[in-house]
C-alpha cells in the first residue's frame, strides 16, 4: 500500500445555533452573542470581518423581529465557519430564520434604491447586507418561514 504524499490538513467546521425571542432585546442579544462566538473562533473583536458580521447579524435579526415575527415564535441565528483554501482564510455563513413565510423580502439583485435621507429603520437593512456580504440569499424554510443567508469570505 502506498503512503499519501500530500495528506489533507484537518478540516474543522464550527457551528453555533441559538433561538432568540422575537423582540428587540432578542435581536440585540443575538448580535452580542455572535460577536463573542466569532472572537472564540479566532475572528477578533473590532476586526473588519467581526464588524461586517455584527452589522449583518444586527440587520437580519432586526428584520426577523420587525417583519418576520409571529407571536409566540422565536427566530434562530446560525453561524457556520468553514476553513478556506490558500487564498481565503475561511467562509463565515450567517443565517437568520423566522417562521413567517408570507412576507418574503426581496433577494439579491431585487433591492430598490433607498429613498433620499432614509435610514436602515426604513427597510434599507438588506441594502447593508448586500453591500457587506460576499453572497446572500433568501431561502424557504420547510414547513413554514424563511431563512436569510449571508456569507463573508475571510481573507488573510
Amino acid at each position: 500500500m502506498e503512503a499519501l504524499t500530500n495528506p489533507q490538513p484537518p478540516f474543522t467546521v464550527s457551528v453555533f445555533a441559538q433561538r432568540f425571542s422575537s423582540t428587540p432585546r432578542g435581536a440585540r442579544l443575538a448580535r452580542h452573542l455572535a460577536l463573542h462566538v466569532l472572537h472564540d473562533w479566532g475572528i477578533p473583536y473590532r476586526s473588519d470581518a467581526s464588524e461586517a458580521a455584527a452589522s449583518i447579524v444586527a440587520e437580519l435579526a432586526a428584520n426577523a423581529v420587525t417583519h418576520g415575527r409571529v407571536p409566540g415564535r422565536d427566530f434562530e441565528l446560525r453561524l457556520t465557519h468553514a476553513p478556506g483554501d490558500t487564498q481565503v482564510l475561511g467562509v463565515l455563513r450567517i443565517e437568520v430564520t423566522d417562521t413567517r413565510g408570507e412576507r418574503r423580502p426581496p433577494g439579491p439583485g431585487e433591492l430598490g434604491a433607498p429613498p433620499p435621507g432614509s435610514s436602515s429603520g426604513n427597510g434599507n437593512g438588506l441594502i447593508i447586507v448586500e453591500a457587506l456580504a460576499d453572497r446572500w440569499a433568501v431561502l424557504d424554510r420547510v414547513p413554514l418561514g424563511k431563512t436569510v443567508r449571508a456569507e463573508l469570505d475571510l481573507l488573510y
